[in-house]
């Protein structure tokens, strides 16, 4: 009655042995590593390249603790901190001194600091890794940035600008000027004709604007202005890029895990765990820049701008470009030719001469247009212009020396490092909307040790209270309890581990709270067995009905808690969603280990034993007499120990 077959006592002892090991790595820490990926799809990075880190990392007698080929990178552990910063420069000089990224001698490797699990290699060959830890548990950086979205409508407003005018020169339609005042266009004609054609023709370019004709004589105009439902899908569109880019950025430092999440309408939340270059990571971050292509006035009315005795020509702007170090004024076109929205990809590298440029790539969309503006400026230059904060500078004003396809390269008044920074804001791609950050916050690593303390902390007093709790009120099967819990709690860490979860502090107050609901269910069987033995049935009957008559109770509470929980994983977002995914693994694992691994220690104890005259399960209170019974009858006890057999 009360006996598992072999095989559920082998599955059992699988999940354990498999719990253990895959809970392990997250006892050991992290120690400081120097991770090699490859920065060009076509460049991969395999075991000759983890060969090359070892040479270089030996030629500079430095010992890493171990130098791993792990996917798509290569990862080399060291014990502190400074040789992790020497390793990082030796490799980086070894890797890409000498450009092999191909004809464009760009550098193929990104060579970045990272922490890395201080486990055994025999768990890291079993693919047994920690979680991630999040930002409050890990330290690192915390912004918060909103997203300037009149800078959004503005930039829109431009690009319907542009196609108007596109538009009405393919049809051959006359206007009087096409300006754009705020985030309307207003386009103005000479005779009524003329503008009841243009209307018919700029109504069926787009939906997402209402065009309407005033004005009287000779002042006629129609204006364009963005529907609602148009501003609300720029503005949507424009966050959405933004978080996209930021990922993009984020991912170019090497951070894991990071967390970055819309907050409203407007604002963005970036939290970069475990970085340690806090002022690179917000340079990069904070760098929020916006890149247009755009032709440089070099006309004579330009030119005596320049000098300071004519003013600025109508449709061009005066910017500033930088050369070895100085701001020298420079005059270029309002036309915008292409935008970062075009750019696929951005690589330091060097000319024919050996000086820096950067080599991009365009879409197809992107080539179309610089085949064709290339073709008919050939010996103009073209402006590179990216705008901080509102602000436009020119990086380099590069001159055209042949028709343009979709990969080209770019060079002017820069040096290696402002090329790779160039470079790694193009790679990752342009904001739709300039951002600025409102709120920074740093967490220090001592903070977030302390933190880790006190959680596991939490946890194991919590742990430790309700299996003594356990043990000094059900005795024998209190103390299959508190074993069944810890088999929960180890089960638990295990699946958050192959899922390489990121546990936070809430994840922690959910495991907390996981282990003070796991106990629930063997409390329902617990008092189960007991009402059976007060009903007279033999401890075997007992055992075996508490268990099965607790299964359904168990099964009807956990299944609406999980239901909760799901509500939380479904509709919560951040620290929310992360302890709901703790709780609601946590109810899958408590119903395995409460029911299967606690019965499996009953019967492992009790079950082979045919003449069983008594369970360990504490004091079994009597009912009270029915009204008529002998009046002087107490409440008495007797402990299940001498409980007698019928």
């Amino acid at each position: 009655m009360n006996r598992y077959p072999l095989w559920k006592y082998a599955v059992l002892l699988v999940a354990l042995l498999v719990g253990f090991i895959y809970t392990l790595p997250n006892l050991f820490g992290e120690a400081p590593a120097v991770q090699v990926s490859s920065a060009k799809v076509t460049i991969k990075v395999d075991d000759s390249v983890r060969q090359r880190v070892e040479q270089a990392l030996a030629q500079a007698n430095l010992k890493p603790d171990f130098v791993h080929l792990e996917g798509n990178s290569v990862r080399a552990r060291f014990g502190d901190t400074d040789s992790q910063l020497k390793a990082k420069d030796v490799i980086s000089r070894q890797l890409n001194g000498t450009a092999t990224g191909g004809d464009s001698g760009e550098p193929p490797y990104i060579v970045a600091l990272n922490l890395v699990s201080r486990s055994p290699e025999w768990l890291t060959a079993l693919h047994a890794f920690p979680m991630y830890l999040g930002l409050d548990l890990r330290g690192g950086v915390h912004f918060m940035m909103q997203v300037d979205m009149k800078a959004a409508l503005t930039k829109r407003a431009d690009a319907l600008s542009s196609d108007a005018r596109t538009l009405l020169r393919d049809k051959n339609i006359r206007h009087a000027g096409i300006a754009r005042d705020g985030n309307n266009v207003v386009i103005n004609f000479r005779d009524d004709a003329t503008r009841n054609q243009a209307l018919d023709a700029l109504r069926g370019m787009t939906t997402e604007v209402a065009w309407t004709s005033s004005g009287e004589g000779s002042e006629l105009r129609l204006t364009g202005a963005l529907t609602p439902a148009a501003v609300i899908a720029v503005q949507d569109a424009a966050i959405k890029q933004n978080i996209t880019t930021l990922h993009n950025r984020v991912n170019e430092l090497g951070v894991a895990e990071p967390v970055i999440q819309q907050q409203g309408r407007d604002r963005v939340i970036v939290q970069l765990p475990g970085v340690q270059d806090t002022a690179k990571a917000k340079d990069i971050i904070g760098r929020t820049a916006t890149l247009e292509l755009r032709m440089v006035d070099e006309s004579a009315e330009a030119q005596a701008a320049l000098s300071g005795s004519g003013p600025v020509p109508f449709g061009s702007e005066r910017y500033m470009e930088r050369r070895n170090d100085q701001l020298i004024p420079i005059i270029v076109k309002r036309t915008v030719i292409i935008t970062g929205d075009n750019l696929n990809d951005a690589q330091p590298g060097f000319d024919e001469g050996h000086n820096p440029s950067v080599n991009l790539s365009v879409d197809a969309k992107g080539a179309r247009i610089m085949k064709d503006v290339s073709r008919e400026n050939i010996g103009k230059r073209m402006a590179i212009i990216l705008f901080e904060k509102g602000k436009g500078e020119v990086v380099t004003s590069p001159t055209i020396r042949g028709e343009l396809g979709n990969r080209f390269s770019i060079t002017g008044s820069m040096d290696t490092q402002q090329a790779a920074d160039t470079a790694l804001l193009l790679r990752a791609g342009s904001l739709a909307a300039p951002m600025d950050i409102i709120e920074e916050r740093t967490i220090g690593p001592s903070l977030g040790k302390e933190n880790i303390d006190k959680g596991i902390a939490s946890v194991t007093w919590g742990f430790v209270a309700v299996a003594v709790f356990m043990c000094l009120y059900y005795m024998m099967f209190g103390v299959f309890s508190a074993l069944a819990l810890g088999f929960n709690l180890l089960l638990l860490l295990a699946v958050l581990s192959l899922m390489q979860a990121t546990l936070s502090l809430p994840g922690i107050a959910a495991i907390a709270l996981v282990l003070g609901m796991a106990i629930d269910a063997n409390v329902l069987i617990n008092e189960r067995v007991r009402e059976e033995l007060r009903a007279g049935l033999a401890p075997q009957q007992a055992i075996h009905a508490g268990y099965e008559r607790a299964w359904a109770t168990i099964l009807d509470s956990n299944v609406t808690t999980l239901i909760a929980g799901l509500a939380l994983l479904a509709f919560g977002s951040g620290p929310i969603k992360g302890f709901a995914v703790v709780h609601c693994l946590g109810i899958i694992t408590s119903m395995i280990s409460s029911v299967m691994f606690s019965r499996a220690l009953v019967n492992l104890w009790y079950g082979r034993r045919k003449r069983l005259k008594g369970v360990s399960i504490g004091t079994i209170w009597k009912p009270t007499p029915e009204p008529g019974a002998a009046a002087d009858a107490a409440v008495s006890s007797e402990a299940t120990e001498v409980a007698k057999a019928r």
